[in-house]
């Protein structure tokens, strides 16, 4: 394995909530996507788009970040990077029968516009992955979130609701969601770590995922830091 994988693997899979927010969209998607035509918005290095590459899919990561795209160019299994802009996607209808898009629609000036780009190059029949900021409870944390949506540019949050809301408008139907960070110690863990950490604060974390998924697992499936959506293009 070269070292620009091992750095890849440890920046994205040792992490207190990255690894399971992919690789649950991911295990969404399914083990074998051989032939299948796969697009992750907002990809960075091209990471996850590479893992679903290594499980059969013809793969393409677009970003804006050229920095990260150069250095996804060197792992072992990379997708198809293309820079260009989430809100005009240089495809036509119809390209691709999945998208994948992980914490990046709040990063948007326009999410509906995001979404409107995702609908018109997903294929009838398609689905879509995708997760989000919530901070449900944010507001009881004031200075944790603010520094939060500064720290990571954060212009918008979004529930399964207005996520399904958005998404029902461009003819896509909500499969089923999934919260993670559910109690209100765990997000503030999610915000902490975030306005103190940073990024070396949620992979120094990681060891915390499984007390994070165990008390998700008994929590009502209604709030929490990060939503997961899994949506279909109606045919």
């Amino acid at each position: 394995m070269k070292l620009s994988d091992v750095v890849a693997f440890m920046g994205h899979q040792v992490h207190v909530c990255r690894y399971r927010e992919a690789g649950t969209l991911l295990a969404w998607m399914g083990r074998n996507l051989d032939g299948k035509r796969v697009l992750d918005v907002a990809g960075g290095d091209g990471y996850w788009a590479g893992q679903a590459r290594k499980r059969g899919a013809h793969a393409v990561s677009i970003d804006l970040a050229r920095k990260k795209m150069l250095y996804g160019r060197t792992l072992a299994h990379p997708p198809a990077l293309i820079e260009c802009d989430a809100l005009r996607l240089p495809f036509g209808e119809g390209s691709f029968d999945a998208i994948l898009s992980v914490c990046a629609i709040e990063h948007f000036d326009d999410g509906g516009r995001s979404l409107d780009e995702m609908a018109r190059v997903l294929r009838p029949g398609g689905e879509i992955f995708m997760s989000a900021d919530v901070l449900s409870r944010a507001d009881a944390w004031p200075k944790l979130r603010d520094a939060h949506k500064a720290k990571y540019h954060v212009q918008h949050t979004y529930t399964h609701e207005t996520l399904g809301k958005l998404m029902d408008e461009r003819g896509l139907d909500l499969v089923r969601h999934s919260y993670q960070f559910r109690t209100p110690a765990a997000e503030r863990l999610y915000l902490s770590l975030s306005t103190y950490g940073g990024r070396v604060g949620f992979n120094a974390a990681a060891p915390l995922a499984p007390l994070v998924a165990l008390t998700d697992r008994r929590a009502p499936n209604e709030r929490g830091s990060i939503v997961l959506i899994h949506a279909r293009k109606r045919a």
